[in-house]
């Protein structure tokens, strides 16, 4: 089927294989984790500071991350990434396993799992186009990528419920633990044949900066990252408040979170399924503005949900528009940067994303503590049908711009 046609390249299919497992424990870890935290503390804030100190090393590491991936051999970081983040993991399940319920280490554990993957997330994007053989498969193998990704949110989330109920939270590490042999064992027997870029000499912030000139000089490039940075501060930390809706507002247990997870899940694995069978040469800005409105809408809908199942049908509509918008964005930054400035440009979308949302987090957190949670949801929702606004706007403006020197040019 044409859907699976990145699956024809044998590095690509050792990646997603691997990755696949991997990221089901991954995904148990991380809804483990805000249980836990919200278990032992009752607090949104808490609950948002660990979101936080896990995605802000990010905002800062980012662009230098990029910059030093561009420099170096990608595949390897990839693999001490990897192993890091096991490590990490077995951590995580020897501490729960001695009853060391500690707020102060669990924020540590997550600050280092944050550091790793501000390289690991760089290095894994700008590997991305070196696993296909044929460029023209780069799209699928991203919204495949994706789809996986989501497949993983799907399963997990749910296999967590099941085993936070039966067997607490330190079996959930222990399983991402184990998970991380399947991605080292593919990465192993990957067959790579990596293009060698002449190494920089120079100091590298100056390379950095290159990377922000880039964008600079490359307005629809930028636009992108904006868009995705306005969204992870406002509208993406809604995710992070689930675990209350869960509890609090629909008094549910570990179980009831993890179907919100899954609901989260199956959305996105969707959205995921439609950009894989999209041809090349979609329009992805137009893409990424429908996919926005949606997510927008589903937000304030979840936000004033009358019942439990309502909520999960907002909160997978929700996920779905996230899934498309980030896919469409990833894929239109991927197949339009230069390969020499794509690891530096993926940095500056991985920022936007992944370094911006822990600030959103902590953000929405603290104002659901102060005003409640439904109501902030409300507001992200609305802040999201803004953005939207904003970036129609500003497309419309640039392509004006566009014509308006193309006719005087002629």
């Amino acid at each position: 089927m044409s859907i699976f046609r990145s699956l024809r390249h044998y590095n690509y299919r050792l990646f997603f294989t691997g990755q696949a497992i991997s990221l089901i424990g991954t995904w148990m870890q991380r809804v483990a984790i805000s249980w836990l935290v919200y278990r032992l503390t009752g607090s949104a804030f808490l609950l948002g500071l660990i979101t936080f100190l896990s995605l802000i090393p990010s905002l800062v590491l980012a662009p230098y991350a990029g910059s030093y991936v561009d420099r170096h051999n990608k595949y390897k970081i990839l693999v001490i990434t990897q192993i890091i983040l096991m490590l990490q993991a077995g951590a995580l399940a020897l501490m729960i396993w001695f009853k060391v319920y500690d707020i102060f280490w669990i924020a540590a554990l997550s600050l280092v799992q944050g550091l790793v993957n501000a390289f690991d997330v760089t290095a894994r994007q700008s590997l991305m186009v070196n696993l296909i053989d044929d460029k023209e498969d780069l799209p699928n193998a991203i919204a495949l990528n994706s789809s996986m990704f989501n497949a993983a949110r799907l399963v997990g989330p749910a296999l967590a419920g099941v085993i936070l109920s039966a067997w607490g939270e330190d079996i959930c590490f222990l399983v991402n633990f184990v998970s991380f042999i399947a991605v080292l064992g593919c990465l192993v027997m990957m067959k790579l044949k990596l293009t060698e870029h002449q190494k920089s000499t120079e100091n590298i912030w100056i390379d950095l900066k290159k990377g922000y000139d880039y964008l600079k000089s490359s307005p629809d490039l930028a636009s992108m990252i904006l868009m995705m940075a306005a969204s992870s501060l406002l509208v993406i930390p809604f995710t992070t408040l689930l675990p209350v809706f869960a509890k609090d507002i629909f008094n549910g247990n570990a179980t009831t979170f993890g179907w919100f997870e899954s609901a989260a899940g199956l959305g996105a694995f969707f959205g995921a399924i439609y950009m894989a069978t999209l041809k090349a040469g979609q329009n992805l800005q137009k893409i990424v503005m429908m996919s926005g409105v949606l997510l927008a809408i589903s937000v304030v809908a979840l936000a004033i949900s009358p019942s439990l199942i309502m909520a999960l049908i907002c909160t997978s509509m929700a996920a779905l528009g996230l899934m498309a918008q980030n896919s469409s964005i990833n894929t239109y930054l991927q197949t339009h940067a230069d390969d020499v400035m794509r690891g530096r440009t993926l940095s500056y979308y991985i920022m936007a994303y992944q370094g911006v949302l822990p600030i959103g987090s902590l953000l929405m957190g603290y104002l659901a503590h102060l005003f409640g949670t439904q109501v902030v949801v409300a507001f992200e929702g609305v802040a999201g049908l803004l953005i939207v606004a904003a970036f129609v706007y500003n497309e419309n403006h640039r392509n004006q711009l566009k014509n308006k020197f193309s006719l005087s040019g002629n």
